[in-house]
C-alpha cells in the first residue's frame, strides 16, 4: 500500500460527528507524529463540535470533495464516528472523485461512505482509524503505519484470526460497522452482496442488540448471497462477557454450515485494530494466520 513520501500532504476530515474538545490534546499529538514523518496536513473541515455552529451535510461533503480535488493530498483519513455520515452521501460527486482517485480511510459510521466510495467511484478504501497512532498501542501502530504507507509492506493489513467454520474465504470485502452498514439498506448506496465477503464489527451492543442486527442481515437476504464472513471485535459484548458470543449468535441465525466464517480481535474499534481493504479481494486459508 506504499503511497506516501516525505513532503506529501494527507487530508483529515470529519464527515460524521465532530470530536469533542477533550480530544484536542490527542489530536495535537497525532499532528506532531504526522509532521515528524515529513507529512503535511490539510483539514477538510472543522473537526471539533464546539468550534462552530452545526455543520450541514452539504458543507461536510464539500470539505471532503476539496480534499479529493487537491492534487497535493495523497491519502484522506476521516477521524470521526457516530451517526451523521450518511447525510453526506447525496452531496458527493462520485464521478469527480473517480477522476481524482486517492486512498480513503475511516471506520465506524464512515462505513456508509467507504462502501459507496469504492463501488461508485472505484477508489481504494480501508476500514481504519488513524487516531490509533496515538492510542494505547501507539508504538506498534506507528511502526506498522510507516512500514505500510511508506515502505510498501503489509504489516497494517495482515491480521490473525480463528476459524469458526469452513476452511477458505475468497471474495471482495464489503461491510464494516454492524449497525452503520444497515443504514445503507434499501438505498442506492448499498453494495451488492453477491459472492462478497461480509466484514462486521461493533463497538456497542449487548447480546440482544447484536441478535437484532444480525437478524436484519438475514432478512434482507445477505447471508444467502455472500461467500464468507469476517467477524471483527464486538467491544461491549466481549468486554462485559455477554452470552452468547457473537459467533454463537451468528451461527444460530444463519443456520448454514457451508458459509465460511472467521473471527479476529484485530479489526474494529479497539486501539490495536489494523486495517482491512473494503472492495479488494481477500484470500484466507485455514493454514495461514491461525491463532489459537
Amino acid at each position: 500500500m506504499k503511497s506516501l513520501k516525505d513532503g506529501d500532504f494527507i487530508g483529515i476530515v470529519a464527515c460524521s460527528n465532530k470530536l469533542q474538545l477533550r480530544n484536542r490534546e490527542k489530536i495535537h499529538e497525532l499532528e506532531e507524529f504526522i509532521n515528524c514523518l515529513g507529512l503535511k496536513i490539510k483539514y477538510g473541515n472543522n473537526i471539533y463540535e464546539e468550534e462552530c455552529c452545526y455543520e450541514e451535510p452539504r458543507e461536510k461533503a464539500q470539505g471532503l470533495m476539496n480534499l479529493f480535488i487537491d492534487k497535493r493530498v495523497k491519502v484522506i483519513f476521516d477521524i470521526s464516528g457516530g451517526d451523521l455520515a450518511n447525510g453526506v452521501l447525496d452531496f458527493l460527486d462520485f464521478n469527480l472523485i473517480k477522476d481524482n482517485p486517492k486512498i480513503f480511510c475511516g471506520y465506524s459510521d464512515l462505513t456508509v461512505i467507504i462502501n459507496p466510495l469504492n463501488t461508485k467511484a472505484k477508489i481504494e478504501t480501508y476500514y481504519y482509524q488513524i487516531r490509533n497512532l496515538v492510542g494505547e498501542y501507539k508504538e506498534q501502530q506507528q511502526t506498522e503505519f510507516m512500514r505500510t504507507f511508506f515502505q510498501g509492506y503489509d504489516d497494517l493489513i495482515n491480521f490473525k484470526y480463528n476459524w469458526i467454520q469452513g476452511d477458505k474465504i475468497q471474495g471482495e470485502v464489503i461491510g464494516g460497522n454492524l449497525r452503520c452498514f444497515l443504514k445503507l439498506s434499501g438505498t442506492k448506496y448499498m453494495p451488492s452482496f453477491d459472492n462478497k465477503v461480509l466484514f462486521l464489527e461493533s463497538l456497542g451492543g449487548d447480546d440482544k442488540k447484536i441478535t437484532t442486527y444480525l437478524t436484519q442481515y438475514k432478512q434482507i437476504g445477505a447471508f444467502e448471497k455472500i461467500s464468507g464472513i469476517i467477524l471483527g471485535s464486538f467491544s461491549e459484548l466481549e468486554d462485559k462477557n455477554y452470552y452468547p458470543k457473537v459467533e454463537e449468535i451468528l451461527l444460530n441465525i444463519i443456520e448454514d454450515k457451508k458459509i465460511p466464517i472467521i473471527k479476529t480481535a484485530y479489526l474494529g474499534h479497539r486501539q490495536n485494530s489494523k486495517a482491512i481493504s473494503i472492495g479488494k479481494s481477500i484470500n484466507l486459508f485455514k493454514e495461514t494466520f491461525y491463532e489459537k
